[in-house]
């Protein structure tokens, strides 16, 4: 297909696309583009409407960006749907709270991987820890889901899957991520300083909270943020450890794509795509004002 008109494709007016002969001219052009910029397919597809009896959504001049809330059809506004409200909860509780105890586990264990001896040991600890990074995600996810289905008919459960049993894998998945975010910050820290803070009356766990902690808090927040992604953007070990009344967006959507992705989908995505780019933007401005004023402090 060829897009003519460059401020008709802008505009929304893109209704002009055809099939170009045998030679190729155009078609791949556009497919090339779309292929290698999917974040502005999903930009622009989020101000399609959807035609009479055709499942591609396209946009139509006057009605563009309906889904945003700018339109005055209630049912062509992108939260207007309750199964999609629904999701998009379900995904923000369950990625903040995986996130939230993934960063809190993850950090003592990584105090406490830090604290041991070089040894063989350490090592199979390292190993084990990386395991659920380093195993396909099907594995992960079908084993996860034997286990629960296991541990449910044991304990005479009538549902074996749950919301509990996809935050705990999330949850594991999550975990060595946190871990080698904060394992280097932990390296960087001077020993000394905890050393120097034990001299003068405070206890260890003064020392921790007040010494060490805000050391290494970046790269808590690095694994944080990094575990809150990835549990929004899972599907595979959704798919396979959550119940029947627990739908993540991941989930929602793939059961879309068996019919129709509706263009409201699309909109969201777009949001959460700008919000977290912003978050990142704004995050690395952060550390690079952080480390341009560590980096003045000895000169002063």
């Amino acid at each position: 297909y060829r897009i003519h008109n460059l401020p008709d494709l802008l505009s929304g007016n893109f209704i002009d696309m055809h099939a170009t002969g045998a030679d190729g001219h155009g078609t791949a052009g556009t497919t090339d583009f779309f292929r290698q910029h999917p974040a502005q397919y999903l930009i622009f597809m989020s101000g399609a409407v959807p035609h009479r009896g055709s499942r591609t959504p396209a946009p139509v001049s006057g009605q563009r960006f309906s889904w945003y809330g700018l339109h005055h059809t209630a049912d062509m506004r992108l939260f207007s749907s309750g199964e999609t409200v629904r999701a998009l909860q379900n995904t923000l509780i369950l990625a903040l709270t995986s996130a939230v105890i993934a960063t809190l586990l993850g950090t003592a264990a990584a105090v406490a991987i830090f604290k041991m001896r070089r040894g063989a040991f350490k090592s199979s600890v390292m190993t084990v820890t990386n395991i659920p990074m380093m195993n396909p995600d099907i594995v992960t996810g079908v084993s996860l889901m034997l286990l629960f289905v296991f541990i449910g008919r044991f304990i005479g459960t009538r549902n074996s899957l749950s919301f509990a049993t996809i935050l705990i894998a999330h949850i594991t998945f999550n975990l060595p991520y946190v871990i080698l975010n904060v394992l280097p910050k932990l390296a960087q820290t001077d020993r000394h300083l905890s050393e120097a803070a034990l001299d003068l009356g405070a206890t260890e766990t003064q020392a921790f909270f007040k010494v060490v902690l805000p050391a290494i808090s970046p790269g808590i927040l690095s694994g944080f943020l990094m575990a809150f992604t990835l549990s929004i953007d899972d599907f595979v070990i959704s798919y396979y450890t959550t119940g029947a009344d627990f739908v993540t967006l991941p989930l929602k959507i793939y059961a879309m794509t068996k019919k129709t992705v509706k263009p409201d989908m699309y909109a969201l995505s777009t949001i959460i795509f700008v919000t977290v780019l912003m978050l990142l933007v704004c995050i690395n401005l952060m550390q690079f004002k952080a480390e341009k004023k560590s980096h003045r402090a000895p000169h002063k």
